[in-house]
């Protein structure tokens, strides 16, 4: 009995495969009167939506444990890009102020420069913004 579901009814174990009824592996679904019967059946139907709910529980539960997990995953890749961001504008920012106090920026060069930094802080900015 693959599909068959246990249920107690009245300190009595019993097995229940359908509409029949069975005790030890004998089929004594005809030989039960029908206020029995109805009981066994009824306790069957509220164990089966028992079940059903508390499977419907536990896989929202599980959604909900994957959703805050992916948020958290979300939030940390977002953290880790402003730092990186963060990083790469302070980097430039030293060196274009090392190479200006050296006097080894062209014109040309400092336009490019400020044009990088701005580049930079803009996307600093991008960053803070999506934490």
């Amino acid at each position: 009995m693959a599909n068959a579901q246990h249920v107690v009814s009245e300190g009595v174990a019993y097995e229940v495969k359908g509409k029949s009824i069975f005790k030890e592996g004998i089929d004594i679904t005809h030989s039960l009167d029908k206020t029995q019967k109805d009981r066994i059946l009824k306790t069957h139907r509220t164990k089966i939506r028992s079940e059903k709910r508390d499977e419907r529980a536990r896989k929202k539960q599980e959604k909900a444990r994957k959703k805050a997990a992916k948020d958290l995953k979300r939030k940390q890749k977002a953290q880790n890009r402003y730092l990186k961001a963060t990083k790469k504008l302070e980097q430039n920012e030293l060196k274009y102020n090392r190479l200006k106090e050296r006097g080894r920026l062209s014109p040309k060069d400092e336009e490019k420069w400020l044009k990088k930094l701005d580049r930079f802080k803009k996307d600093v900015e991008k960053r803070r913004k999506s934490l």
